[in-house]
């Protein structure tokens, strides 16, 4: 069976459930772990080996001002591999973290989106989640750096996010942010 047979495999065979609950956006959801812990019956069945790999982007000056972080996950079979990569910022402004939080998250969810990557995850919301049903709803603002420490602070303070998000345009990765 060739590399791309196997990961196929994987990529259509893959279950893991959305096992853990984020109390502030009321949303289940997977982790990096949660991905690995479901691929680990695959790998002695079709003798292949994951890797997750992280590297520090170094930043050329004046192109951006916050690190990067590279992410690759790796099937290989001790011949051949196949990788997929996510390139993820770490915000270093972000309010109510640590500097090793900050870098822990961005590197918690790089794997998570290079592992999604790798074996095909569709991590979307369903249609119904995102539908207006035909209702229009006020244009939303765009989430800057400022916004998004003013939202931290205002859930830390016990504001919902719903709150935020009627105001705010959200992104996964935002939301995520909020509800570390």
């Amino acid at each position: 069976m060739t590399i791309n047979e196997k990961l196929s495999k994987i990529q259509v065979e893959f279950k893991s459930k959305k096992s853990r609950f984020n109390s502030f956006g009321k949303y289940n959801f997977r982790s990096a772990e949660d991905i690995l812990e479901a691929t680990k019956p695959f790998l002695k069945e079709l003798n292949v080996t994951i890797t997750v790999n992280e590297e520090l982007l170094t930043m050329k000056p004046g192109s951006c001002d916050q690190p990067v972080l590279k992410t690759v996950a790796t099937i290989s079979d001790g011949k051949d591999s196949i990788s997929a990569t996510a390139i993820v910022g770490v915000d270093t402004d972000q309010k109510g973290m640590q500097m090793p939080q900050r870098y822990g998250a961005a590197s918690s969810y790089g794997k998570k989106y290079a592992l999604g990557n790798l074996f095909l995850i569709d991590d979307t919301q369903d249609s119904d989640a995102t539908n207006t049903h035909g209702k229009k709803t006020a244009a939303k603002q765009t989430m800057t750096n400022e916004s998004l420490a003013k939202a931290k602070e205002y859930i830390a303070k016990g504001g919902s996010l719903e709150a935020i998000k009627a105001k705010y345009v959200v992104s996964k990765k935002h939301e995520e942010m909020l509800t570390l």
